[in-house]
């Protein structure tokens, strides 16, 4: 091993030390932004007693209850949400910077994508690791721009879709039915006039096709189905083909060079918890920063495609774009 590499891994665990929990049982969590019934679903799971053995010594402790004034279900969720988390023992503050002089990790929870750039920064200044819940940007250069920033930092993020944590999905990805060929899956894409078509529900269903798959999408083609549905077929390459679609409920199907399998379920919110505290234990995300922007630029250009009526996009013309629109001053 070269000196420069070794040199690079001891300053890599000397950064992971500093800003990681490690397996300390005691973690303190805060949330930003209380209008995804997420929150709710979190909370009530790390403040139970006696606690379930995944999340054994972390507790929710404080909460930011920053909305989204232009979002109407952010501005009715929050008055409610704030109260229900309070009577779970949540301590609410009035500022990121107050919450973070009580916490050791960070539940970025703000339904809308568009702050959680500007609300990361404060996070990571304080030395803080933090979980981005969907969707983890509103664009694909703030996405570009989170673990930049997170990276410079030294100090780790992660975002995710609770339905990558399928038991079928994972189980897939985990080589249950060898390599996949042909994967679909579906979920409700619910629009959002402030963020590209899928990132705010069709993320999902999304997330659910690139677990199964992994990375190496090429290409991108949107269409709409003779219901006015979305449906979105990506290219991987060796005639490994991708396809989300628009649809009631979740779920979906995978096909490998050993048998075809289920995935797509939703199993609740715990397993993406769990997922959560190991990396707040650990400092080791889940998944990698290469997928999660992988799977971003899926859904940019499908939304491209979209604009370009149904024609082919591949993800390095939308990844070039936004890299250079996220170095600009």
């Amino acid at each position: 091993m070269s000196f420069s590499r070794l040199l690079f891994g001891c300053l890599f665990w000397v950064i992971a030390a500093a800003v990681t929990p490690s397996s300390a049982q005691n973690i303190r969590a805060g949330i930003i932004g209380l209008d995804t019934s997420h929150v709710l679903a979190f909370t009530k799971t790390l403040n139970a007693t006696p606690q379930k053995p995944e999340v054994m010594g972390v507790r929710m402790v404080a909460a930011y209850p920053q909305g989204s004034k232009d979002i109407e279900s952010s501005v009715k969720r929050v008055p409610e949400y704030t109260q229900k988390v309070r009577e779970l023992g949540v301590e609410i503050v009035d500022s990121i910077d107050a919450l973070l002089d009580k916490v050791d990790v960070v539940f970025l929870e703000s339904n809308d994508g568009r702050p959680h750039l500007e609300q990361l920064k404060p996070c990571l200044e304080a030395h803080k690791p933090v979980f981005i819940d969907k969707p983890i940007a509103a664009s694909l250069v703030d996405a570009i721009q989170i673990f930049e920033a997170s990276k410079a930092a030294g100090v780790p993020v992660f975002s995710s879709s609770s339905l990558r944590f399928g038991k079928s999905t994972l189980a897939v990805r985990a080589g249950s039915i060898g390599t996949v060929k042909r994967a679909e899956t579906f979920s409700p894409a619910t629009l959002e006039q402030t963020h590209p078509d899928l990132f705010w529900y069709g993320i999902h269903g999304v997330e659910s096709l690139f677990t199964s798959l992994g990375r190496g999408c090429v290409s991108v083609k949107r269409e709409t189905t003779p219901e006015g549905k979305i449906r979105v077929t990506g290219q991987w390459g060796a005639g490994r083909t991708g396809v989300f679609y628009e649809n009631k409920g979740y779920g979906g199907k995978a096909v490998g060079d050993k048998g075809e399998s289920d995935i797509g379920a939703y199993e609740g919110y715990d397993p993406l918890l769990y997922a959560a505290v190991h990396f707040f234990r650990t400092g080791v995300a889940p998944v990698t920063p290469e997928e999660t922007l992988e799977i971003y630029a899926f859904m940019e250009a499908a939304d491209e495609s979209k604009r370009r009526g149904g024609a082919e996009v591949t993800l390095q013309e939308v990844m070039e774009k936004a890299k250079k629109a996220a170095s600009r001053p």
